[in-house]
């Protein structure tokens, strides 16, 4: 098989923990199970679908690359004596046709509770660097000593909103409207990411389609020290126009920390504009919003990302200090406290539009995971050119 090599250049930022994606001619990654980097060590690799014909998408995870330095990576494939073992170090596994349990190398990281829901799919729990549930776990676990009982639509890790045509998709109160698993079209577990790709409706009061969506969670084997997902929302106005209604209740990527980091008590907020707890987080635009605090005996953060691309960028948060955090880019006239500011989004019928949004959960605050520099991964993505030859 023709030799392929692949450089990638960090550029003006850090690369730690870093996705990459790499396209390349199907045939020159056949076999391919590792990289071997210019030092001579080996880096786990995973081909992946591509939307152009005979291409493919090799993904990998650069652990640490320095500003403006690059690196080349030899592509091994089975035949190779010296290549390693391919064997899934994310899994996800689909439970009883209700929920797919992930795991990170062996060790739990969340469940996604996706069918038999009282309103709408969640993550739960999340569980963070050394075990810690970085997640609230009331109404799932109704009475876990020390933890609030308020808002029992805030489930773990979630998407939502709660205007969708005159429709609530956000809280659980009575008439409250629901999402409807329709299908998994893509399961995957891998030795560098584990994702799924669901089909899913949203539902009015009554049951009728309100609009598609077709969901993308990819979850990464990253170090230790932090978990990464990323999450894109694709909508279709597949049964008429859809207006995604202005109001501070709701948020297309949620979380409800846990109690112990709640910013009321000795938790922080922080955005990247560097507002600090909710007075000055509040309504606010951001690339991100971080949420840390005590867990355990130890500091640990959830960080949620804007990608750069999302309509409405950088978006408003709906974030509070007893807990919740989410991303809202439809609540102006609330964030602004101005009623002639509109944040309705029209989606004409047939129309769609996509949502993408990261979720970094690390060890101790804003500062100490540098979250300024993790952001560019997103934002700004190592350059990465392929030789064949």
């Amino acid at each position: 098989m023709t030799a392929t090599t692949v450089v990638v250049q960090a550029g003006f930022h850090r690369r730690r923990n870093c996705p990459v994606l790499a396209t390349l001619p199907a045939a020159a990654t056949e076999g391919a199970v590792a990289l071997r980097d210019d030092r001579g060590r080996l880096t786990p690799c995973q081909v992946e679908p591509a939307a152009e014909p005979g291409q493919v998408q090799l993904a990998w995870l650069l652990d640490d690359l320095p500003v403006g330095e690059a690196r080349r990576y030899t592509v091994v494939t089975a035949g190779d004596r010296s290549a390693p073992s391919a064997s899934a170090v994310v899994t996800l596994t689909d439970r009883n046709g209700t929920h797919l349990d992930i795991a990170v190398a062996g060790d739990r990281f969340t469940s996604y509770h996706y069918a038999e829901v009282p309103a709408r799919p969640y993550f739960h729990p999340v569980v963070g660097p050394g075990g810690a549930l970085v997640t609230r776990g009331f109404p799932m676990e109704p009475d876990v000593p020390g933890e609030t009982n308020d808002h029992p639509h805030h489930r773990g890790l979630y998407f939502a909103h709660g205007d969708v045509n005159d429709t609530n998709n956000w809280s659980e109160v009575a008439g409250h409207a629901t999402m409807r698993h329709q299908g998994f079209e893509r399961l995957t577990s891998g030795p560098v990411q584990g994702s799924f790709t669901q089909s899913l409706d949203w539902l009015d009061t009554a049951g009728a389609v309100v609009l598609t969506e077709q969901r993308t969670v990819t979850v990464y084997h990253t170090s230790d020290d932090e978990r990464l997902l990323d999450a894109a929302l694709s909508f279709q106005a597949s049964a008429g126009a859809v207006i995604f209604g202005d109001t501070k209740e709701g948020g297309l990527i949620s979380v409800r920390v846990a109690t112990s980091m709640d910013a009321k008590e000795a938790g922080r907020i922080e955005n990247a504009a560097g507002g600090i707890q909710e007075a000055e987080t509040w309504g606010k635009r951001a690339q991100w919003c971080d949420y840390s605090g005590p867990v355990t005996g130890h500091t640990l953060g959830v960080c949620l990302m804007d990608h750069p691309d999302n309509p409405r960028h950088p978006t408003h948060w709906h974030v509070r200090n007893y807990g919740l955090m989410t991303a809202n880019p439809f609540g102006l006239r609330d964030y602004t406290r101005d009623p002639a500011q509109r944040g309705d989004l029209l989606l004409q019928n047939s129309a769609r539009l996509t949502f993408r949004y990261r979720v970094l959960i690390h060890r101790g605050n804003a500062q100490d995971a540098d979250l300024h520099a993790r952001y560019q991964d997103l934002a700004h993505p190592p350059a990465v050119t392929v030789e064949t030859g």
